[in-house]
């Protein structure tokens, strides 16, 4: 979360984009997010941040539905992909850096995180960065297939669960390797 001091966006189990077990696209719908979203972006990222990690988060469910109201829905590049009205995805992105990127974990695998990427590239053409934990493989394998690389490791000083994280990058012209 991106809260206080802490500068760093952590990212949850990135989609990978296969589409084993789930039909791809299936009327997934990839919006901006608005303020009835709240409840159903927190629902995600909390559902996704505790299936992925064995740390704690460092803010309680409450302290994260509060940011989520009070700085995430307001931000102009908050957006949602949503599936027969169910918030399955959230995307928070700009100036430049992918701030969040989450994917509901009953979901994984469906296509649904490289929809949220391709939004977030259409937003930032320029080139995006991000941070997500070291210890997040799979998050790690989509942003490299998706043409992200490697700029700094980081050893978790500037996050507020305090885990050693790793910063991305992505430029255009960069090549994924799908």
């Amino acid at each position: 979360m991106s809260a206080g001091s802490d500068d760093r966006a952590e990212h949850g189990p990135a989609d990978d984009g296969s589409t084993d077990g789930w039909p791809a696209d299936r009327g997934l719908v990839v919006r901006r997010a608005t303020a009835a979203d709240a409840d159903a972006i927190a629902d995600v990222y909390l559902a996704s941040f505790h299936a992925t990690y064995s740390f704690p988060l460092a803010h309680t469910d409450d302290e994260v539905r509060r940011w989520i109201r009070e700085v995430v829905i307001v931000s102009p590049e908050a957006w949602v992909a949503v599936d027969d009205e169910r918030v399955v995805g959230m995307l928070v992105v700009g100036s430049g850096a992918l701030d969040q990127l989450y994917v509901a974990p009953d979901r994984l695998g469906t296509g649904i995180g490289r929809r949220l990427l391709d939004t977030a590239r259409e937003r930032s053409p320029q080139g995006l960065t991000l941070y997500t934990f070291q210890v997040n493989d799979r998050a790690r394998r989509f942003y490299e297939r998706n043409g992200f690389v490697t700029e700094a490791f980081g050893d978790g000083t500037a996050n507020d669960e305090r885990q050693p994280d790793v910063r991305y990058a992505w430029r255009p012209g960069s090549v994924p390797s799908r």
